[in-house]
């Protein structure tokens, strides 16, 4: 084969391979990291201590029990002993109880199990999550510091819609796409990146360009991932709620950005290796060069 087909084949199965390097990292954390509930709970379980989370959980919870109040007891939010003002209070109290942190574990495995029947059973119903239970511990502890009315607090099943069934249509096409790709782009990516190495006429350079593009596609993940955190915040309409959004987005991606940012500094790493070995073998060549024989040079003519 020619030279410069083979460094224009090299070339472009390396390209290639870089440009399936982002791709394959996102779908394989995708499919390997979020649809495992076991890893998907250990990773929400800290956010249970977080501030801004429980602030949030006690919002939603609350106005799901006063909704329900408000409709089967319209006269009990007007009274002075209201349980409304006790509520807020009950409610923000219960999320730093060791008794939130496990309802948190246990909705969150409830959750992520609904959504993953969602998306494999073709069902097109929302997927939904049941306040019931924190209702019934909030109601109980209510009660045990005799807060008038208390009694009067429903424990209905309080859906609170988790997925819109217009979203589940296309994310269940998307998890189809992403659970094939990954698996097959990262061994996609590693293939096509030996076969480049391999036909390249000079291996230490093709290397690399292999370490520095795996570098760039790992900073362009890394970017990635701090776009789709401010978008998604900017989706988010109510302002109180975006610092819990970001703290739930951090703890999803943090697997997905310590990957990227090792990629960079590997792909860095690796190629600064390549150019310092090159120049050592440069330099060894050069000294290793015979030192030319006076007795050889063409003498001059006297005159």
């Amino acid at each position: 084969m020619p030279l410069r087909v083979r460094n224009a084949l090299s070339a472009a199965l390396i390209a290639l391979s870089c440009l399936l390097v982002p791709f394959g990292v996102l779908a394989a954390w995708v499919t390997y990291g979020l649809t495992d509930t076991g890893r998907y709970v250990t990773t929400m379980a800290p956010l249970a201590a977080d501030p801004a989370v429980q602030g949030a959980v006690a919002d939603t919870v609350e106005a799901g029990i006063l909704d329900e109040a408000d409709g089967r007891a319209e006269t009990a939010t007007s009274e002075p002993g209201s349980v409304r003002p006790f509520m807020d209070d009950a409610v923000r109290s219960f999320t730093r109880t060791a008794a939130f942190h496990t309802a948190w574990d246990a909705g969150n495995r409830e959750v992520h199990d609904a959504v993953l029947r969602a998306l494999r059973d073709g069902s097109e119903r929302a997927v939904t999550v049941d306040l019931a239970p924190i209702t019934a511990q909030v109601k109980r502890r209510l009660a045990d510091e005799q807060v008038p009315l208390a009694r009067h607090i429903p424990v209905e099943h309080t859906e609170v819609p988790v997925l819109p069934a217009d979203d589940l249509a296309r994310l269940r096409k998307g998890y189809d796409v992403l659970e094939v790709a990954g698996f097959w782009l990262p061994v996609s990516a590693a293939v096509l990146a030996a076969a480049g190495i391999a036909v390249a006429a000079c291996r230490r350079r093709a290397v690399t360009a292999t370490a520095l593009g795996t570098a760039l596609g790992g900073a362009l993940l890394a970017l990635a991932v701090a776009i789709g955190r401010r978008l998604t915040l900017a989706d988010i309409r109510e302002a109180a709620h975006r610092p819990a959004a970001g703290a739930v987005y951090d703890a999803l991606t943090h697997t997905l950005r310590t990957v990227s940012w090792a990629l960079v500094v590997l792909g860095l790493t690796v190629a600064l290796v390549c150019r310092l070995t090159g120049y050592l073998a440069r330099r060894r060549r050069a000294s290793a060069a015979p030192a030319a024989d006076p007795a050889q040079e063409p003498t001059r003519a006297r005159v």
